[in-house]
């Protein structure tokens, strides 16, 4: 049996198939921004340009916790009831890179079994890659596809691994720590660092003998936040209590983000903050590039051998290998 390859579509194709919704499309269109060909990167881009009068509608939700939080199971049901008042959403769940196949090794899929069959929703695990911020590099690129599509709601969940996943607060419109009543001081500290990032804390598994708990660290947690900075846009961050096995508080939490849009919205806040995040955007793009030029570049791979082995003698100090590297990089002609 040969396998023949799909035949490549054009950009024209990809624009009208995002345009109709057709999720097989959207899906090769995320595939293609996250390719590492420069082929295929260079066709996202044009997708890209043609469909950013389309984009921008969605309200942009990032969710993250510690492991074990029960962020799957809350993003099913929470998803469940934006479908059900009729909605799309799409969820673009993080998942951490295995090292032997650089794919995501958790398969968001199998987890929201339900979420996964409703005609309204669209659920696309990505590895995260090299990238740091609990986030893929291209998160954003696949969230501004979804929207062409017809996407009105987009989730990000974050891998929720630590403290340095406080990039997807850069590229949402309302950031959801998700955190569990009764946990260790050792889980519960992870996530004192983007605390105060939050519009919104949500402590799950509210239910059962676990209920007073989570009652008590609700109260716990309100008290906390009035120690911490003001929101630049005003915003007083909540904390609720929610049960997704008996859909307690999920209606509550919805009518809190639609609250918040709204409110953002009156304010020009969420304009503001959406430009100021596509800054943010082609900054690290531009950093993005620059490293890989640097790391193509022939003379830095074999400076970087001699430098590396002087810097395990402890014959050269890390800082001035760097600062030679630097150098070598600034000569590189501008015809090379």
């Amino acid at each position: 049996m040969t396998y023949q390859r799909k035949k490549r579509l054009t950009t024209t194709q990809y624009v009208d198939g995002l345009l109709k919704g057709d999720k097989a499309i959207l899906s090769r269109a995320i595939t293609l921004a996250e390719s590492k060909l420069d082929e295929d990167n260079q066709l996202a881009e044009d997708i890209l340009e043609n469909i950013m009068p389309y984009t921008g509608k969605s309200i942009r939700i990032g969710i993250t916790g510690v492991p074990g939080v029960g962020k799957s199971t809350f993003i099913e049901i929470m998803g469940k009831h934006i479908t059900e008042s009729g909605f799309k959403l799409a969820v673009l769940a993080i998942d951490p890179t295995s090292q032997l196949s650089k794919g995501s090794i958790m398969g968001d899929k199998t987890r929201m079994e339900e979420l996964s069959r409703d005609p309204r929703a669209y659920i696309r695990p990505s590895p995260t890659g090299d990238s740091l911020g609990g986030v893929s590099t291209k998160t954003r690129e696949s969230m501004l596809l979804c929207e062409a599509a017809g996407y009105d709601v987009i989730f990000i969940e974050t891998v929720g691994v630590g403290q340095s996943e406080t990039a997807v607060k850069e590229m949402v419109d309302f950031f959801l720590l998700l955190l569990l009543a009764g946990a260790g001081d050792e889980l519960q500290g992870i996530k004192k660092g983007i605390m105060e990032l939050a519009d919104a804390l949500i402590i799950t598994k509210a239910d059962g003998s676990n209920k007073k708990e989570a009652l008590l660290a609700k109260a716990m947690f309100k008290n906390t936040l009035h120690y911490f900075p003001q929101n630049p846009n005003g915003w007083l961050p909540k904390v609720i209590t929610c049960s997704a096995l008996f859909h307690d508080g999920i209606e509550e939490i919805w009518q809190m983000i639609m609250a918040f849009q709204s409110a953002m919205q009156k304010t020009g806040y969420l304009k503001e903050n959406r430009s100021n995040q596509d800054i943010d955007w082609m900054w690290s793009t531009l950093r993005e590039l620059l490293q890989k030029d640097f790391n193509q570049d022939p003379r830095i791979t074999e400076e970087l051998v001699k430098l590396s082995g002087q810097i395990k003698k402890h014959k050269i100090p890390p800082i001035a290998a760097a600062k030679k590297l630097f150098e070598i990089y600034q000569s590189k002609p501008n015809n090379q």
